[in-house]
């Protein structure tokens, strides 16, 4: 991944909202020796993406909102997890095992994804604590300084700000039926005002959602939501079955349907920060 930067971030010349939308899990920039390095073929390891969750929010870029889209691919590292939250025995030599592992880690999915339903392990060898390391310092630091510096810009500009990360997800089997996913960490994250106002635009717009259950929010949304000094975060999955093609590989008509609700959201989140009871709240 030294060849091209991790992330392509637009319309950050100036700041001219209070949102800034990521999108960690896009990365299409696969490394040439992924097909060496892997087991099986990159045709299967795209299920790890959030396949093509960046066009969601072409026209939010349009309109001038601060965009920040990852390259690098989640096969490569995971920018919504931790840095701590790694599978101690695919590195080589081990780390020592923390005290405690999350589900993510334990189901193959940590910070390097590990192994993929349906396929098994992804890595034919372990990878070195220094490739780890490569990782760490030239994707996934700089994804997070780049969101951490935006917010913070917002903030200061117009005295709140809300990160609006954006992810798709496989079609919910279990639990009630939802198109959409709004995750606020159960409030921690944000103002619960935001997550109801993204809400009532979706459903307003025919779509059926849930709040927070199966997804709550990842680490992005945990690490740079602080409500308290009014930097919001909210994380929005959206069914890949609303602008993906049958195969789920492909964009298809539904496409522009979700470029325009994901506007509509943004544009009503932006008038909410702006109200006049968080600008008081940030003096």
């Amino acid at each position: 991944m030294d060849s091209q930067p991790s992330f392509v971030s637009f319309n950050a010349d100036r700041v001219r909202s209070p949102i800034v939308l990521s999108v960690p899990h896009a990365g299409r920039a696969y490394p040439p020796d992924c097909t060496t390095l892997t087991r099986v073929g990159l045709d299967r390891l795209i299920r790890l993406e959030d396949r093509y969750a960046d066009q969601l929010a072409e026209r939010c870029n349009v309109a001038g909102y601060h965009l920040i889209i990852a390259q690098v691919p989640r096969l490569w590292i995971d920018l919504n997890r931790a840095e701590t939250d790694v599978d101690a025995q695919m590195i080589d030599p081990p780390l020592r095992a923390p005290s405690s592992v999350s589900h993510k880690v334990r189901s193959g999915l940590g910070l390097v994804p590990r192994r993929l339903s349906g396929v098994g392990d992804i890595w034919r060898a372990r990878l070195s604590r220094d490739d780890l390391v490569t990782r760490i310092l030239t994707a996934h630091r700089p994804y997070h300084a780049a969101v951490a510096a935006a917010l913070a810009l917002a903030r200061n500009r117009y005295g709140g700000a809300l990160l609006i990360d954006i992810h798709s997800m496989p079609p919910l089997m279990t639990g009630p039926p939802a198109d959409i996913v709004i995750g606020d960490r159960f409030g921690r994250s944000a103002d619960t005002r935001m997550a109801e106002v993204a809400r009532v635009i979706c459903e307003a717009a025919g779509f059926r959602v849930a709040l927070n259950t199966p997804y709550p929010g990842g680490y992005l949304i945990e690490r740079h939501g602080r409500p308290a000094d009014n930097i919001h975060a909210l994380q929005l999955e959206v069914d890949r079955r609303l602008y993906l093609d049958e195969s789920l590989t492909e964009p298809a008509s539904g496409l522009e349907i979700i470029q325009e609700l994901i506007l509509s959201v943004t544009v009503a989140l932006a008038a909410e920060i702006q109200s006049s009871n968080y600008a008081e709240a940030a003096e």
